[in-house]
């Protein structure tokens, strides 16, 4: 079943057209979630601190597909944005059955006092923001007894790195919070999808677009066309955890057979 039957299917059981709520939807990853639920049906509601990306896309994907978008303008890192942005959904109207939990941001760097405010908006948009959007909406999907949630961790949750540290560690939590927070929803009808990405060509790691191009023809970067093709599968297929990708498989396990010499010594080099 594709995906476009799989919304008109779940639009005939809520009786309504479905809205999805992208957080960080303006892009990369975000936008790819943005563009195939719209492709396949369900109005947006996409959340992004890149204002003027935001109301270009929004208008795209509405003119495009002709659903309804609606952007929101906002930090997601800011302490009472999860309230603000329930707040706003309550004065719209609009009931939210998707949640996808996709904003996120990246650095390799030593962790010192300079990117010490890096660090805290990581934590912050990494843990507690997608925590309390599973919360807020996530009460409400429990209440109406369906839903889906969307938790995108990363491959990285598996070995902890120096550069990453925090990252790593923020990935971590994501996917153990996703896979727990499952077996709590599951009894009320509501999905929770835990997505683990290898490498994926975004702009999110900053890296040139001929390395990202490159990894891609050798496969072993997906696109994030694909990536979100299997999230959303396995999100409508209410599966626990999605890890697509032939590095999800063989990765994790080299990189915990590394000496710790070796490690200090390639820290050394890149840092």
């Amino acid at each position: 079943m594709n995906l476009q039957k799989r919304v008109s299917k779940y639009a005939q059981q809520c009786q309504h057209t479905p809205w999805a709520l992208v957080t960080g939807g303006s892009s990369g990853m975000g936008l790819q979630y943005a563009h195939q639920l719209a492709e396949a049906g369900c109005n947006l509601l996409l959340v992004s601190n890149q204002e003027k990306e935001l109301e270009k896309v929004s208008v795209e994907l509405s003119s495009q597909f002709g659903v309804e978008v609606v952007p929101r303008f906002q930090d997601l890192a800011v302490a009472t944005a999860t309230d603000e942005l329930l707040a706003f959904c309550n004065e719209r109207q609009l009931e939210i059955d998707i949640l996808i939990n996709n904003a996120g941001m990246f650095f390799f760097e030593e962790l010192t006092r300079e990117n010490e405010a890096k660090t805290l908006t990581m934590l912050r948009l990494h843990t507690y923001t997608p925590t309390r959007l599973c919360i807020l909406f996530g009460n409400e999907m429990k209440q109406r007894g369906h839903g889906f949630i969307i938790v995108v961790s990363s491959m990285a949750a598996t070995f902890p790195m120096p550069g990453i540290t925090v990252y790593s560690a923020t990935k971590a939590y994501l996917k153990s919070f996703g896979k727990s927070l499952y077996f709590e929803m599951h009894p009320y009808g509501v999905g929770v999808t835990t997505v683990c990405p290898a490498a994926i060509a975004t702009p999110l790691y900053k890296l040139k677009e001929s390395l990202l191009d490159f990894g891609v023809k050798l496969g072993v970067i997906g696109t994030p066309q694909w990536l979100v093709r299997k999230a959303l599968k396995g999100m409508f297929r209410k599966k626990r955890v999605v890890k697509p990708g032939f590095m999800n498989i063989y990765l994790p396990p080299i990189i915990a057979l590394l000496p710790k010499w070796l490690v200090n010594r390639l820290w050394k080099k890149f840092k």
